[in-house]
């Protein structure tokens, strides 16, 4: 059922299949019913329900033995972590996930943690990483992604190599994203798939995509896919100077973020917005107010250790801008080195986080 997109009936007779396991047992059955149950929850979108029952299943597993069902179980988890805006909990999942998979062949565990790690690398603006992860993934063939979710990654990778300028392989993943989209296999796939066409159209055709995915979002439940829809739409207003209409879009998102505990993505929606010029909850303290919102948001990339190269990537603008903007934002701040900087922008950040 999950497999043919019915992911409210299959989230029932999952539940079935759960409660008749844990009347009559064993350990194993319990820890597969809550595996897919867990995976249709993912599916559906609702991450805190998914790391429930995946949290409940990796117990179960390991007090089973069953270590190939609890990698399953971690891979989960760090997809859930990648939405919740955890970089540590994507990668301790991971991890587990990835060591029991290589030493077991268990493809779709692999391609889940990958997934995960690729998303985490999204939510912080790490396009290039993210790229580089989901390339393998999204293709057909032999040591490539699982075939049940590769299609389901296709997405992310498109939103990775758009923004770096891979366009010929984004297009060749949408093509084919297309196919499988028709076939209604994914609630969420026809808003993707025009989200994912906005961002390798022409100016003209980019704004009627973006507000024809969110017709289509509209149509589905999903807070988090909406949201990165709207995320990407204010962002490519805000490119081109459009403030207004884009702190709408992104006001939007970032409610969509917060309802849906996608703390990472929210975090970029409030940069997005400060970028607007957008006055808000969490707004810098101290010397960071002597910084324009260009500036700051390069100034806090820069303090989460990304290099200008990264940081031209996710604000989408060119190195050499980045290299002004830092020169000027080092002699507002008299700071001298990027630790310096990272430092006093920690310090900021705290201030404003624990007045």
């Amino acid at each position: 059922l999950q497999a043919n997109g019915d992911l409210a009936a299959a989230a029932r007779t999952n539940s079935r299949a759960l409660a008749v396991a844990r009347a009559r047992g064993p350990y194993i059955l319990v820890a597969q019913a809550l595996e897919r149950l867990a995976y249709g929850e993912l599916r559906a979108g609702r991450h805190a329900r998914a790391r429930a029952h995946a949290e409940d299943g990796l117990r179960t597993a390991l007090d089973a033995g069953q270590d190939n069902l609890a990698a399953h179980h971690h891979a989960i988890l760090a997809l859930v972590a990648s939405v919740e805006g955890s970089p540590e909990a994507v990668a301790e999942h991971a991890t587990a996930a990835e060591r029991v998979a290589a030493a077991h062949g268990l493809a779709l565990a692999a391609t889940l943690s990958q997934w995960a790690r690729a998303r985490a690398d999204l939510a912080r603006g790490r396009l290039a990483e993210a790229a580089a992860r989901l390339g393998p993934l999204v293709g057909a063939g032999p040591r490539r992604g699982h075939f049940a979710v590769r299609m389901l990654a296709v997405p992310c990778f498109v939103e990775a190599a758009a923004r770096t300028g891979q366009t010929e392989a984004a297009r060749s993943a949408v093509a084919e994203f297309a196919r499988w989209a028709a076939q209604g296999a994914d609630p969420q796939a026809p808003a993707q798939l025009a989200r994912c066409r906005a961002l390798l159209s022409g100016t003209e055709e980019c704004e009627e995509l973006f507000a024809a995915a969110l017709a289509r979002h509209d149509e589905v439940a999903g807070d988090f896919e909406r949201g990165r829809t709207q995320l990407l739409y204010g962002g490519w207003l805000r490119r081109r100077r459009r403030p207004g209409e884009a702190r709408g879009r992104l006001r939007d998102a970032l409610v969509s973020f917060e309802r849906g505990g996608a703390l990472g993505w929210a975090t970029q929606a409030r940069a997005e917005l400060r970028a607007t010029g957008d006055a808000g909850p969490g707004e810098p303290a101290g010397q960071l107010t002597l910084l324009t919102p260009q500036q700051l948001r390069i100034a806090r990339c820069v303090a989460e250790g990304a290099t200008n190269r990264e940081v031209a990537l996710r604000l989408s603008v060119s190195p050499r801008t980045v290299d002004h903007h830092l020169r000027n934002v080092f002699a507002a701040l008299g700071v001298r080195s990027r630790v310096e900087l990272s430092r006093l922008v920690d310090r900021a950040e705290k201030t404003t986080a624990h007045p």
